[in-house]
């Protein structure tokens, strides 16, 4: 099958996160969020894509910071009411029912209930004409200790993170499970000539 290349999101299983930002004036905004990834380990930055009128983006440009939570899949239905078009003005954690979860080092909550939180500072923002990209440091990074072992890996099976796999007219809620593969970084250097 041949699809159009704007279909792409449709063949890529995309993590769902919710971004916490307050506006100059204090209004809490969250907002779900799937076009996000690490740049590269180990550094610490993310970049995330988002459409120029969105009211995440002007808090981010206004303040310089966010959180990126990242919800479990107990909590689709609250994800789903942050997806609504609210005017700037209206506290997306009161109409969701979500909890403000006190930040370290930024001044966004982050959300509650959630299994991680990466408290961000703009680093950089690469405009185009009908997006921005933006390049975010991570400054403090903390999990839910029920999900997570000493080495700080998440046991992704008792703590279902909430992903998605995007369709023609809806999208359909997934989260990760073990495929029977475990593989060590080592063996991607395997065969490497020194």
């Amino acid at each position: 099958m041949i699809l159009r290349p704007g279909q792409r999101e449709q063949v890529l299983p995309l993590p769902v996160t919710l971004i916490s930002t307050v506006s100059d004036d204090g209004t809490k905004n969250v907002a779900p969020w799937s076009n996000i990834t690490p740049i590269l380990r180990p550094l610490d930055e993310i970049v995330l894509a988002s459409w120029i009128k969105r009211d995440t983006l002007e808090n981010i440009r206004a303040t310089g910071e966010f959180v990126v939570n990242i919800p479990p899949a107990s909590m689709v239905e609250e994800v789903m009411i942050c997806a609504r078009n609210y005017p700037p003005e209206v506290d997306e954690f009161a109409e969701a029912g979500l909890a403000p979860r006190p930040s370290v080092k930024v001044r966004p909550p982050g959300v509650g209930g959630c299994l991680a939180w990466m408290e961000c500072v703009l680093a950089e923002e690469i405009a185009r004409e009908n997006y921005s990209l933006v390049i975010g440091t991570v400054v403090h990074l903390e999990t839910d200790d029920r999900c997570f072992n000493d080495a700080g890996e998440m046991d992704f099976e008792r703590a279902e993170p909430l992903s998605v796999m995007l369709g023609r007219e809806g999208m359909w809620f997934t989260r990760p499970v073990r495929s029977g593969r475990f593989a060590r970084y080592a063996e991607m250097a395997a065969g490497r000539k020194g």
